[in-house]
């Protein structure tokens, strides 16, 4: 079957998943094709470029929201939930991704999705840019740390000598199910902190 770049991305995705992007190799990659690995530059020009297209064909998967009859605050929260739900679907790529400026391009799904969103949200054009580039930063940085295993540590540190529960407190919460709790707390944080800027710019538009 002759090479394309679609196959040759779908093959280098399925190794990244096996067993990591540093396991990702054009000699590797070929063997697994059962193709010369000089063939391979045809399509793509090195590991960099591979790993990009990759990436890109990853992101495209990220559902656009169409749900325009629903309030812009649930449309954030069910593309960040894609965008959990993607990551948590090939977390060696993603977190490799998430390192990498040129991860999000202006034609990304996602970023078209967001950017539609936050202008119906009454966020100032100028603006969408910033706003949009910090929502991606908060959110790729929460899911950094549920990949790495960070946040569940880090949800469950105890002063170094901490008090007793009072009455009807709960002690720590069940580590497996930890993630799934604090990622919707982050967006109610992020939401509620958008809704408040939003508010005090269109109070500050029209004062009377």
């Amino acid at each position: 079957m002759p090479l394309t770049e679609a196959g040759i991305y779908t093959a280098a995705l399925r190794l990244i998943d096996a067993e990591g992007v540093e396991a990702l190799s054009m000699r590797k990659l070929a063997a697994g094709l059962g193709a010369n690995p000089m063939s391979l530059y045809h399509h793509v020009p090195n590991k960099a470029a591979l790993l990009r297209g990759v990436a890109a064909m990853v992101g495209a998967q990220v559902r656009t929201v169409t749900q325009e009859d629903l309030p812009w605050q649930e449309r954030i929260r069910q593309l960040a939930e894609d965008f959990r739900t993607l990551a948590h679907r090939h977390p060696n790529l993603m977190a490799y991704s998430f390192r990498q400026p040129e991860f999000i391009q202006p034609e990304d799904p996602f970023w078209v999705a967001l950017a539609a969103v936050l202008h119906d949200a009454g966020a100032p054009q100028p603006e969408v840019p910033r706003i949009a580039a910090l929502l991606c930063a908060v959110v790729t940085g929460v899911l950094t740390a549920e990949l790495n295993g960070a946040l569940r540590r880090w949800s469950t540190l105890q002063p170094a000598a901490p008090a007793a529960p009072a009455a009807g407190e709960d002690g720590p919460a069940d580590a497996g199910t930890e993630e799934d709790r604090m990622f919707p707390l982050a967006l109610d944080t992020i939401i509620a902190g958008l809704e408040s800027r939003l508010a005090a710019d269109r109070a500050g538009q029209n004062p009377h």
